[in-house]
């Protein structure tokens, strides 16, 4: 058996059918994690969600912004962007069984000394504090999604504290969960920068994973989001983001094999800039 990650797919199916040849995955021997953005920008939302539905047990999905952002519209609680493509999937015969499934999806996957996320951890969470927090917002969502994406959007609060509460407690957690790539020296989120490290102009923010005295460290942190950053792995963190969608490639890595390499097949059509 063999337990494989796959990056942000966003809507390419057609990627994915190729990638899953590729790494000759058998739905019957194998395991399968996905990072999150598993729709929109690409052209086949629905396709993916079938597709992956379709793997039953073999599959584990956490929700990245994307996921969510399609939510929340389909829910009459927000409203498409420019570049989205979540047209098909709104207007999908099965659209409802796509809903409910994705709405049981977790936001973070614990195994063993493992993480699976879709973007990243603040510093000052240990990974009992990550999963604690994240089963926090799963209930929240499962219980009552119309109000959790009525106060789920904003950039605050930036700085975690055991005493936040309430919409501040769950809208700090999905924006680490979702939407994090830079802290600042004070372990601040910083949510609106995109570029990639060496691209930073400033020396004050870190990437998330590379903040000083970070309490997850000793766990192997799986996760997506950043597709300016790339395929990336160190010691503690692989990052699998390689920009399908964007013109860039679709990614696989073998998680239980130490000397894996990453295997991509490149995208059939771009969107556009991230």
């Amino acid at each position: 058996m063999a337990l494989y990650a796959i990056g942000d797919i966003q809507g390419c199916d057609r990627e994915l059918g190729a990638l899953l040849e590729a790494i000759g995955f058998s739905a019957r021997r194998d395991r399968l994690w996905f990072v999150g953005d598993l729709v929109n920008r690409g052209p086949d939302s629905a396709a993916v969600l079938r597709r992956i539905r379709g793997l039953g047990d073999a599959a584990v999905c956490v929700l990245g912004n994307h996921d969510l952002h399609f939510l929340a519209v389909a829910l009459g609680k927000g409203r498409q962007r420019g570049g989205d493509t979540l047209d098909g999937l709104l207007r999908a015969r099965d659209r409802k069984v796509l809903i409910d499934w994705l709405l049981a999806r977790p936001l973070l996957h614990a195994e063993q000394d493992r993480l699976l996320l879709h973007a990243g951890l603040p510093p000052q969470w240990t990974a009992q504090i990550a999963v604690e927090c994240a089963r926090e917002f799963e209930h929240a969502l499962q219980q009552g999604p119309e109000r959790v994406f009525d106060s789920m959007y904003g950039d605050g609060p930036d700085l975690w504290s055991a005493g936040l509460g309430g919409a501040e407690r769950l809208r700090f957690t999905v924006n680490c969960l979702t939407r994090l790539r830079y802290v600042d020296a004070d372990g601040r989120l910083v949510l609106r920068f995109k570029d990639a490290p060496e691209r930073s102009r400033s020396a004050s923010l870190v990437p998330w994973f590379e903040a000083a005295d970070r309490a997850w460290r000793g766990s192997k942190i799986v996760f997506g989001h950043w597709s300016t950053l790339g395929f990336f792995r160190d010691a503690d963190v692989i990052g699998l983001d390689t920009g399908c969608v964007w013109g860039g490639s679709l990614t696989a890595l073998r998680l239980d094999a130490d000397d894996a390499r990453p295997i991509s097949v490149a995208c059939a059509e771009s969107a556009g800039g991230p």
